[in-house]
């Protein structure tokens, strides 16, 4: 399908945009809106307390749900403390020091993140591109802002971008800018210094922007560029999302050389109707044969590729498996019931938007960063997960949390063989289960799943009544950050149903209806089915890291990040409980857990002062440490 073929012309927004239409330089970035602290009670024309916003740009999390009546809900505010706030801070998932982030790259050595950041607060506005670095994706130290919004075609905003590493060692950093007419282009950049294995300075080409929206692209729906490719040719291939008038999500599809010319090629990668915006569009293949990661521009037969999109519209991350023809530039599902945006989801729980993918060389591995967003503005990084095609089912993603995280780990402890009868709750004495990584094993007695009567229940955990709603199989799992009398608790579960062709359909929930007494927070029950094979056992994986909760089903085919807002079940109050709120069977678990130690130590700083103090080069800023 081209973009504007005669087929779809009356669809599209007719608009000519050219480079030197915009070439408005506007030295004066005095003409941005200031700064905002957010620190203030809102009132209504009445002047009525609605909610009270206690915290501004220097906290280090947000004011929750309190958004919401302004959304014309009207909920009385909770009347957070300081204690309870700080408590909500993460441990070992990353955060800046404030507000937004994107972005991975593996360089010399070094993990990369650039992170979209307001040096004015925690609200989106005057975004430049903070920067950290790793040398275990766990622990990270903070750099000198990478970019600044400082000329007309990033006036507004140095949004997503992505990293491609040429062959000669190279580095081009394509991003989106918004404007000072607020058009969305896309810019180029790349490192002042390849051989700063630090990658401190950048430098924006002088002849930017290198693409602006094509006709028939509104100004506002064209953004994020994707990693390159390359193609037999020799040439370079990149993707970014757009729609068309009538909500149907595109993927558009350049071809260059140098990184600097573009040539919009005829064919679209692929749309789908009726999906809005495609946001952070994502193109990698994935091996079918091997469990490694690779290359973005690995090719040959015994590989699928995965599209993923960002919905604009529902704010969740959807992404599809399918046959990528190179000559054709086309990408087909290989199940159009599940394509993008209407099937398959990297995460369930609602708290994991804007992913990106990169291939560590290193390691060989591709890795996924997702975007954890708080009730209003703070936001963190979910734990970098690895990437693999399920080799056993062969319609889906496996996704699992790197390796790394489990240095982490610290005291342990085993349960094994814990018997659970229906409408049980066990205690486990873990202590204090603010930081926990928890790994379980569930077995159901054969006759009891031999005796389980064939069920007409159309059951969906989000539509469902959380895990109070009682099942001959389920829901069993865990309560996880649940104070001593269960006032507070969230349950993170299975739940199974037998069809009427007597198999069994298996659901992965997590229900935050009871995680907090607190009015102001979004309390939803999220999650999706799970693929169990003949002959394997039930297994999950709870990372606990204060108000994030991130779970994972049978190694990770089925994914739920939360978070969850408690006022008792905090500190030392936090508890963890095994559960099963069956009508009629009793679950075996064997458990594993861990107390896990803070990531913010900083364990780099000293090597990373010492590489800045003893610089050959300059270097604009000063390292936040």
């Amino acid at each position: 399908m081209g973009l504007v073929d005669n087929n779809n012309k009356h669809n599209m927004v007719q608009t000519n945009y050219n480079i030197n239409n915009y070439k408005q330089v506007n030295d004066d970035m005095s003409l941005r809106v200031p700064p905002q602290n957010l620190a203030s009670v809102i009132q209504d024309k009445d002047n009525n307390v609605l909610f009270k916003v206690t915290r501004g740009k220097n906290h280090g999390v947000s004011e929750k749900a309190n958004d919401l009546p302004l959304r014309g809900v009207k909920l009385p505010f909770y009347d957070w403390n300081d204690v309870q706030l700080a408590w909500q801070r993460t441990a070992f998932h990353f955060q800046p020091r404030k507000n937004w982030m994107n972005g991975p790259l593996y360089y010399k050595g070094w993990y990369h993140l650039f992170y979209q950041y307001n040096p004015g607060g925690a609200i989106w506005g005057n975004i430049v591109w903070g920067h950290a670095v790793s040398k275990d994706l766990i622990k990270w130290d903070h750099l000198p802002l990478a970019m600044v919004a400082d000329q007309w075609y990033d006036f507004n905003g140095v949004w997503t971008g992505s990293a491609t590493i040429l062959p000669d060692g190279q580095i081009m950093m394509l991003y989106t800018g918004s404007t000072n007419d607020s058009v969305q282009v896309q810019n180029l950049a790349y490192p002042a210094n390849l051989s700063d294995p630090l990658l401190r300075e950048w430098v924006k080409y002088p002849n930017n922007p290198v693409l602006v929206p094509p006709p028939g692209i509104h100004k506002l729906d064209f953004r994020d560029p994707t990693t390159a490719w390359l193609t037999t040719e020799g040439k370079w291939r990149i993707t970014i999302g757009s729609k068309t008038v009538n909500k149907t999500g595109i993927a558009l599809v350049y071809e260059t050389i140098d990184f600097k010319k573009y040539h919009l090629l005829d064919n679209i990668l692929h749309s789908v109707p009726h999906t809005g915006m495609w946001e952070c569009v994502d193109f990698y293949p994935v091996s079918m044969s091997e469990t490694i990661g690779l290359d973005t521009s690995t090719k040959g037969r015994l590989l699928k590729h995965v599209l993923k999109a960002s919905m604009d519209d529902d704010r969740q991350d959807y992404y599809a498996l399918g046959t990528y023809n190179e000559a054709n530039v086309t990408w087909v599902p290989d199940n159009p019931l599940i394509d993008v945006g209407i099937g398959l989801r990297y995460d369930y729980g609602g708290k994991f938007y804007a992913s990106k993918t990169f291939y560590d060389q290193e390691k060989k591995r591709r890795i996924l960063w997702g975007w954890i967003p708080e009730s209003d503005s703070e936001a963190a990084d979910a734990i970098p997960r690895t990437v693999l095609f399920d080799q056993k089912t062969g319609s889906n993603l496996i996704l699992w949390p790197v390796e790394e995280v489990e240095t982490l780990r610290q005291r342990s402890k085993d349960f094994d063989k814990i018997v659970v009868s229906p409408g049980s709750v066990v205690p486990l004495d873990v202590g204090t289960a603010t930081e926990m990584d928890i790994i379980a094993e569930f077995n159901i007695d054969k006759e009891d799943i031999e005796s389980l009567p064939v069920s007409e229940e159309k059951y969906s955990c989000p539509t469902s009544r959380g895990a109070v709603q009682r099942g001959a199989l389920g829901p069993f799992g865990f309560l996880v950050l649940a104070d001593n009398d269960l006032t507070e608790h969230t349950p993170v579960y299975f739940y199974i149903v037998k069809t009427a062709g007597g198999g069994l359909k298996t659901f992965f929930c997590s229900d935050l209806s009871r995680s907090s007494v607190a009015t102001d927070v979004v309390k939803g029950i999220y999650g999706n089915t799970v693929p169990v094979l003949n002959g394997e056992k039930l297994s999950m994986r709870i990372l606990v890291d204060h108000s994030i909760v991130e779970a994972f089903a049978q190694g990770g085919r089925t994914c739920i990040t939360t978070r969850v807002y408690p006022t008792k079940s905090i500190y030392k109050d936090a508890k963890l409980y095994l559960f099963n709120n069956a009508t009629t069977a009793s679950v075996t678990a064997s458990i594993k857990t861990w107390q896990m130690s803070s990531a913010h130590m900083l364990c780099y700083s000293i090597w990373v002062h010492i590489m800045l103090m003893f610089s050959t080069f300059f270097v604009i800023g000063r390292p936040i440490f």
